[in-house]
């Protein structure tokens, strides 16, 4: 995994083999990346990292300037790493081990930009309940975005609040925002 841009541009990160991860591909994530860069000073954003797995995106906005990075994995060896690399590379990434659904329903935390990567063989309904609960919560900070990254053979189109989605190979990045699609 690289760090694509940033104060850590071309870092390379080698995750133990043990995690039970499938990290972004960098084509994907600089594609994801020149997406936000139009739209957001990462020095002013706010960032959550659900299943953040190695910590992958949450290095790339650390890297890029974000300050309040959030990381949330239920996988102890994940959240190790990612406390381990933070350290190592003096980024400034808090972590929480959880189950992603029982952090979004009880934290107050708020972000400019929420990021999900859960596993890729999860049921449509599980993705859809992410969607849900983000903007049941109120979890996202006014002109946010929520990003879920899925397979294409997911389709999210349906939901009221995806305005588009961008595919990169067997990758998809959903988007949604407070406002709905008709708006």
């Amino acid at each position: 995994m690289r760090i694509i841009s940033g104060k850590l541009k071309s870092r390379r990160l080698s995750a133990p083999k043990n995690l039970p991860v499938r990290p972004t591909t960098d084509m994907a994530k600089e594609s994801l990346f020149n997406i936000l860069n139009n739209t957001y000073f990462f020095d002013a954003i706010s960032v959550i990292d659900l299943f953040s797995g190695t910590g992958n995106i949450s290095y790339e906005f650390a890297s890029r300037g974000s300050k309040t990075i959030y990381a949330v994995d239920a996988h102890y060896g994940c959240i190790k790493y990612i406390n381990e690399t933070s350290k190592a590379l003096d980024l400034d990434i808090s972590t929480f081990k959880s189950d992603v659904y029982k952090f979004l329903e009880k934290t107050s935390l708020k972000a400019d930009v929420i990021f999900a990567d859960p596993p890729y063989d999860f049921e449509e309904a599980q993705f859809v309940k992410i969607v849900d609960l983000v903007f049941e919560r109120g979890l996202l900070k006014e002109d946010g975005v929520l990003i879920v990254e899925h397979s294409k053979h997911t389709d999210l189109s349906k939901h009221e609040r995806q305005i588009y989605d961008k595919r990169y190979g067997g990758n998809v990045f959903s988007f949604f925002e407070n406002k709905t699609a008709e708006e």
